[in-house]
């Protein structure tokens, strides 16, 4: 993919006109998916048919979670959701192989990871809407994703008071500590997970770090829109590879951290910038309030390791 040029006014300009799906995760023939009336006419990839209910069309309000996430993650948002008062609640893909997703067209989907473009195109295909919510991560953002999913139900502003307001306060005093570390660093993202947006937003709004370049392979409006808008306007956006002009750039920069993939760690390292390897934060749960902490500790440790080297 050819790189954009990286000014935050131009990415602007282009997000409407975006609407093509993201490669990757679960793919599907690209061919337009007509009205169902099963599941192989509804999915064209039968995996993902394989993972629905043939005879949801038309099943009751649920709220719908899609990502693959840890048990205790998956537990952990079953009680909240449970205390804001949404019982009807599944998460897709389901926990065991027998664990089919009732989806229809009452059904409302919060995307807990940003790289199911594909997944949410094939999901609206078969009447589901989709809650636009910054996603889980950090105290704000877990916030913001609750609240989507509340609003969308009819629950009462103080009953989301009651029940997210101690979550947040708990999940902020557990930031304090990685927030001394972060706060004022300058971080350097390269393009590898889709997951970069949703990470810089937590790293600027709750940790206070300075973003200098924020990559990523691919940029799905409607899934990142929350999260651009939570970004300075000055951030520099870039999406696509072109690899040189990155490390130029992210040297020139002069930048505390840099994520990035494997294979430009041990360079960057070399050159004395602390590097988080992206992969880690693909694979680690770091979604909901409990793992705040968690999210920002994948972040100060390396700037506390090279303090203590130094």
């Amino acid at each position: 993919m050819q790189q954009r040029e990286c000014t935050r006014s131009r990415h602007q300009d282009a997000l409407a006109a975006r609407t093509r799906p993201a490669r990757g995760f679960l793919r599907a023939h690209r061919h337009h998916v007509a009205a169902p009336q099963n599941a192989r006419r509804l999915f064209p990839d039968r995996r993902l048919a394989h993972l629905c209910a043939p005879d949801a069309i038309g099943c009751r309000g649920d709220d719908f979670c899609v990502g693959t996430l840890a048990d205790v993650v998956e537990d952990q948002m079953r009680r909240h959701f449970a205390a804001l008062g949404i019982e009807h609640l599944d998460f897709f893909p389901g926990r065991r192989g027998l664990d089919l997703a009732a989806v229809g067209s009452q059904t409302k989907l919060l995307l807990a990871q940003p790289f199911l473009a594909e997944s949410l195109r094939l999901l609206q295909a078969r009447g589901a809407s989709h809650l636009p919510a910054a996603f889980p991560l950090g105290a704000q953002g877990s916030l913001a994703w609750y609240k989507a999913a509340a609003e969308a139900f009819g629950i009462a502003k103080a009953k989301q008071e009651a029940v997210l307001k101690p979550l947040v306060e708990r999940a902020e005093v557990s930031l304090q500590r990685h927030h001394q570390t972060l706060a004022g660093k300058r971080v350097f993202f390269f393009p590898d997970s889709q997951l970069e947006p949703a990470l810089a937003r937590f790293l600027y709004q709750e940790m206070g770090m300075q973003l200098t370049e924020v990559g990523t392979p691919y940029l799905h409006s409607a899934i990142m829109q929350a999260e651009l808008e939570a970004l300075p306007a000055t951030v520099c956006l870039s999406e696509g590879q072109d690899v040189e002009r990155q490390l130029d750039r992210c040297l020139a920069a002069e930048v505390d951290l840099a994520v990035c993939g494997l294979g430009l760690a041990n360079p960057l390292e070399a050159k004395g910038i602390s590097t988080k390897w992206s992969i880690e934060l693909v694979f680690t749960p770091i979604q909901g309030f409990e793992q705040a902490a968690d999210l920002a500790g994948l972040f100060s440790r390396p700037l506390e390791r090279r303090e203590l080297l130094s």
